[in-house]
């Protein structure tokens, strides 16, 4: 199929030019443009002048270099929406509030810096839920500007949208302030920034009676004191004793905690010459064309490069595998382990910012709260004490490892049925720029490109890990673009995914933000079935409708391509990504034999661990269909 282009005013062409000049332009961009602000440390400006609770609000964002606020006006914050516009504050009108806490977690994590969100009380509280969620539990810091009804003397029962907000955030938010004073409101924000990224990230609500917006006060509320990052000096001590021990072979474990601390992490490594692995969260924290970096986790789920480091080869005692593992910035959490499948070390060490983290997976010998920064650079700090000789072994046997798993899929051959992911993905990393941003989704191949989408540079790989909230990756991608214009983003979503937030493509067209937009079209939820098959002998509500990707981009404003075949993939993926506007590309999608490394290995854990009684269960079950299915032959 011949691509379709959509229609582009000079305008629009002028407004995305900048997404075509890769990394030259995003400095320009970026001066001129609200992320500028987004680059300084928070302002010592106090909060002053007689102004409405609005004002006073957006003032507060203003002072915290908020580039964009994500969301949809409500009645109750008419006057809030209002005042953005008068005062300057960029924002983004989305298609629902799902999206509007995607795209505000899809700014944080691109960023490094809180995202904003801002809905009504009632079910733009509730459609928000799923996104900020995954916000939550994937430690990212996210500010939520949440409407309420009236509140005082004067206020009525039975409003519009009186569900109880503070309490249906509490389960997904770290900390909620919620307003009952116009007084009150520009130290609820500003301190919502401060809890937002304090310890471990995550989202903070700030929920403010519709009525206090129209307030007028004199205002003199001056910036919250920022609390130092944690650090326990005992625990650091005894983790240095063990990390000094010469015999130990360390290996290194870093979650999204290290992001910020990329250049003292890829430092210590070498001190220790130690190899790293990642979480999926983490990828980018050291860049994975590193001589030490070995992929993403340890285990038989993740990178057969890590695997085998890690776990080392006996016959070479200078290749032996790692004995003392220093895990930081990271949670071991169920889906970067693979259920839990990481292979216990004979020495942890644990560090990261939230106490509650610490020791709750692996057997942990010490577990130090402390920034993962701190910690890493109060390591550099005594390098004489842990400085290792070079090992040229070690890097020649990652190097080794590593042209294996080129060699091994150099060439992917044609499915039956329309393109194995595997090839679109290799094909992504090769036309995509070092520093372009790409966002996948809950898809088998989120695991394929955990394992094969190799990461340069931090905060450019994101993936909703441990809410999985299908649907995350086309809003977040959205948010991202819209404060780094000068920036190529591009999705990688299934068809299952995509339905659940396809309608806000027409967001990308209206605004010319130039994400593409990559669906993997198999008409089914493909992973449901890989989970399912093995264990049923059938899949169950698995089956999508087929539709027409191209009517639907055309119904919203954006450009199409179709690529069907291998040997489309390089000409269709240099016309996506040369062309200025959003462009939806329907990657007919056939998965034939390809394995995948973390279901394969979940499937045989979770099967040992189950009962005898329950694997007598399945397994006479799985009998007798097959049994039914060869009588039926």
């Amino acid at each position: 199929m011949e691509p379709v282009w959509g229609p582009l005013s000079r305008r629009a062409w002028m407004q995305s030019v900048a997404a075509i000049g890769g990394s030259g332009a995003l400095a320009g961009a970026v001066s001129a443009g609200p992320l500028a602000r987004l680059r300084q440390r928070r302002k010592p400006d106090w909060v002053v002048g007689r102004m409405s609770g609005a004002e006073a609000l957006v003032t507060a964002l203003q002072l915290e270099g908020v580039g964009c606020v994500y969301g949809i006006p409500g009645a109750q914050e008419n006057e809030l929406w209002d005042t953005f516009k008068q005062k300057g504050l960029p924002y983004l009108l989305v298609a629902h509030e799902f999206s509007a806490a995607c795209m505000a977690d899809g700014y944080a994590r691109s960023t490094g810096q809180p995202g904003v969100l801002c809905v009504v009380p009632g079910p733009g509280v509730t459609n928000s839920l799923t996104g900020l969620g995954e916000a939550l539990l994937d430690s990212s810091a996210v500010v939520a500007i949440v409407g309420d009804v009236a509140n005082g003397a004067d206020a009525r029962p039975f409003q519009v949208h009186s569900l109880p907000q503070v309490e249906l955030l509490k389960p997904v938010c770290k900390s909620i302030y919620p307003v009952q004073t116009v007084e009150q409101i520009p130290a609820a924000v500003r301190q919502a920034f401060v809890a937002a990224q304090q310890e471990e990230p995550g989202p903070v609500a700030v929920v403010v009676p519709y009525n206090l917006f129209i307030e007028v006060r004199d205002f003199r509320c001056p910036p919250p004191p920022e609390p130092p990052p944690p650090w326990d000096e005992a625990a650091f001590a005894r983790a240095l004793e063990l990390l000094a021990d010469p015999t130990a072979r360390i290996g290194i474990y870093a979650g999204y905690g290290c992001m910020e601390a990329t250049a003292e992490l890829q430092a210590v490594a070498e001190l220790l010459q130690a190899p790293v692995a990642t979480s999926v969260s983490g990828k980018g924290v050291i860049p994975e064309n590193h001589p030490l970096a070995v992929g993403w986790g340890f285990g038989p789920h993740a990178s057969e490069v890590a695997e085998a480091v890690f776990a080392g080869d006996g016959r070479l005692p200078r290749q032996a595998g790692v004995t003392t593992l220093l895990a930081i910035g990271v949670k071991f959490s169920e889906v970067s382990t693979g259920y839990y499948g990481n292979p216990q070390p004979q020495r942890v060490i644990h560090v990261d910012s939230s106490a509650a983290n610490l020791g709750r997976i692996l057997r942990t010998d010490v577990c130090v709260h402390a920034d993962a920064r701190l910690f890493l650079g109060r390591l550099l700090t005594h390098a004489d004490r842990l400085r290792r000789p070079a090992n040229p072994q070690l890097m020649q046997r990652i190097a080794q490892l590593k042209a294996e798993v080129q060699r091994r899929f150099a060439r992917i051959p044609q499915p039956p049925c329309g393109v194995d992911p595997l090839a679109l993905i290799r094909a992504l990393r090769c036309h995509l720029p070092a520093d372009a941003l790409l966002f996948t989704d809950v898809t088998v191949s989120e695991h394929l490109a955990a394992e094969h989408f190799t990461v340069y540079h931090p905060r450019t790989y994101f993936n909703p890990v441990d809410n999985q909230a299908m649907g995350w990756s086309i809003p977040a991608a959205i948010g991202a673009q819209r404060v780094h214009p000068g920036r190529l983003v591009a999705t990688l979503t299934g068809d299952g995914c995509a339905l659940m937030s396809a309608l806000e493509l027409s967001t990308a067209a209206r605004e010319h933000l130039p994400v593409k937009f990559f669906i993997l079209d198999d008409q089914a939820y493909h992973y449901m079935q890989m989970l399912q098959l093995p264990a049923y002998l059938r899949t169950t509500a698995t089956i999508l409708a087929r539709l027409d990707y191209k009517a639907l981009a055309q119904a919203l404003g954006l450009a199409y391509l179709d690529i069907t075949r291998h040997d489309q993939l390089d000409e269709r993926l240099r016309q996506a990504l040369e062309h200025p506007g959003p462009v939806l590309v329907r990657v007919a999608t056939d998965y034939h034999e390809r394995k995948i490394r973390w279901i394969e290995a979940v499937r045989r854990r979770y099967a040992r661990e189950l009962t005898p009684a329950q694997k007598a269960r399945f397994l006479a079950r799985i009998g007798a269909r097959a049994l039914r299915l060869k009588e039926s032959d």
